[in-house]
């Protein structure tokens, strides 16, 4: 069985090792990431049906938790390692080509490390080990965004610097406020005392980490920096802050709502930011001409779907809330990559600008479009099964509260369609008075992680059950709040 340190250890070795590599060979460096991320993604496949059974846990250095560092490679753990070494690889396999020849080594070392520190974050039982993780991938995103040099990528990076330090220090004050009272880092060992103390002495921290992680998982109104980070930043590194960075900060919210703290009644509340951060997410990106803002807010809309799915607080909605966020992770990477692809050709991220892309790049504008059909939920591709199982928890939850929320839900997937199919259309349909474009030559390492994204959520669409075992798994442990505790501290 692997060892799940080794899930850090790799990548983060490799990533040190790239400025030695660089002196053998300049172009060996490329394939540096993907041959990590492809050894995660391959043990983390073979390690999920152990954790199935029951979590795997790690003493670093042969501490016996509360002491010491843990790491924890339970079913949620094990899925968003599998995400991140996915998207990882395929999109570091569509790095082959670089945007940017000059300084590529560095572009590598961030990218392993961004990837890493969302690994870590996920695997840490310690929540100050989370918050070192977290800015770990936080800080290579800073930097990635400003990656070309430009000055709109620098312009977002400060932007993207400026309220992710604050988020930063909202959760080391936290962890302050936590540590000094319980005397321990350990996330099991806090939450087995966290009712042992006043009231306010918890909601203060919690406040604290909510507001902090929910800058990076771009909840409202704290995902200002989130549109002009993702269209500024090079294609690939867009995929990534859309299908893994965001997603990891949402992780980090519920591993303190659900796990640390054991709040249940300010579900309501999260019920109605997630719908308020869905709506305004919709409606900006409908108002979009940039593609790559347009996708941007696309994502702010996807994270508020998950924070309701996930605020139902049952095994049925969160079971669909996990299955929607893989499906958003693979379909906002293929969307990304496709108009990245497209942007190439065309020089330009003005949607009006993809007129007839649909004959001149028929492959990648067709991968855009099941993106996008998936994106919007219709079958029978993979953002349909999770979006049927919100809609069925929500119907069984039954409280007015929640219909009233699904209504403004079905609302803002109007939205979401009618901004989508706007592309689509000017993709096939709105070609005919420009003059003829030569057909654009096929770059293989750019049209191989289109393809397979695509192959998976039509796979996945039609075979959902392929992963539901696992994403159940991952509801009860989230739920299962004693039976997590009780595993780490007996």
């Amino acid at each position: 069985m692997v060892n799940p340190v080794l899930f850090i250890v790799v990548p983060l070795g490799l990533a040190f090792a790239i400025p030695l590599l660089k002196y053998i060979s300049k172009k060996i460096i490329r394939f540096v990431p993907a041959l990590a991320f492809l050894f995660n993604l391959v043990f983390a496949l073979r390690l999920i049906p152990v954790v199935m059974d029951h979590p795997v846990h790690v003493h670093i250095g042969g501490f016996i938790p509360p002491m010491g560092i843990n790491l924890v490679a339970g079913p949620v753990g094990m899925l968003f390692v599998v995400l991140i070494a996915l998207v990882g690889f395929l999109v570091s396999v569509y790095a082959f080509h670089p945007v940017k020849e000059k300084y590529e080594d560095r572009y590598h070392i961030l990218y392993m490390l961004q990837l890493t520190g969302a690994t870590g974050v996920v695997l840490t039982g310690d929540i100050f080990n989370l918050f070192v993780f977290f800015e770990i991938l936080c800080l290579a995103s800073y930097s990635l965004v400003a990656y070309l040099g430009n000055r709109a990528g620098i312009e977002s990076a400060v932007k993207y610097l400026i309220q992710g330090s604050l988020g930063s220090g909202l959760i080391l004050i936290g962890i302050g406020l936590l540590y000094g009272q319980f005397g321990t880092l350990n996330m099991a060992d806090i939450a087995g005392r966290i009712h042992s103390v006043q009231p306010v002495s918890v909601y203060v921290p919690l406040v604290l980490f909510i507001t902090g992680f929910g800058v990076e998982a771009a909840l409202f109104p704290l995902n200002a920096w989130l549109p002009d980070a993702h269209s500024s930043a090079p294609t690939t590194i867009s995929a990534v802050l859309s299908g893994i960075a965001i997603e990891v900060g949402l992780y980090a919210v519920l591993r303190v709502v659900f796990t640390l703290f054991g709040i249940s009644n300010m579900m309501g509340f999260f019920l109605v930011l997630g719908v308020l951060t869905l709506l305004i997410g919709e409606l900006c990106a409908f108002s979009q001409d940039n593609i790559k803002r347009m996708l941007a807010f696309s994502s702010i809309g996807q994270i508020g779907l998950l924070v309701f799915a996930f605020s139902l607080a049952s095994t049925q909605g969160i079971t669909g809330g996990f299955f929607q966020l893989a499906s958003h992770t693979l379909g906002k990477a293929l969307l990304f990559l496709a108009a990245g692809y497209m942007i190439t050709r065309t020089g330009s991220m003005e949607i009006a600008s993809f007129k007839g892309m649909g004959k001149t790049m028929p492959f990648t504008s067709l991968a855009f479009t099941i993106g996008a059909f998936s994106m919007v939920g219709l079958p029978p591709f993979m953002g349909f099964p999770g979006k049927f199982m919100i809609l069925k928890a929500a119907l069984h939850d039954g409280q007015m509260l929640t219909l009233i929320l699904l209504g403004f839900i079905l609302i803002a997937t109007v939205i979401e369609g009618a901004y989508f199919f706007r592309v689509v259309q000017v993709l096939y349909f709105a070609g005919d008075d420009l003059p003829d474009r030569e057909r654009a030559p096929a770059a293989f390492s750019r049209l191989v992680p289109i393809f397979l994204f695509t192959g998976l959520i039509i796979v996945l669409g039609i075979y959902p059950s392929l992963i539901t075992d696992l994403l159940d798994a991952s509801a009860l442990e989230l739920l299962d709040r004693p039976g997590f505790i009780k595993s780490i501290i007996p």
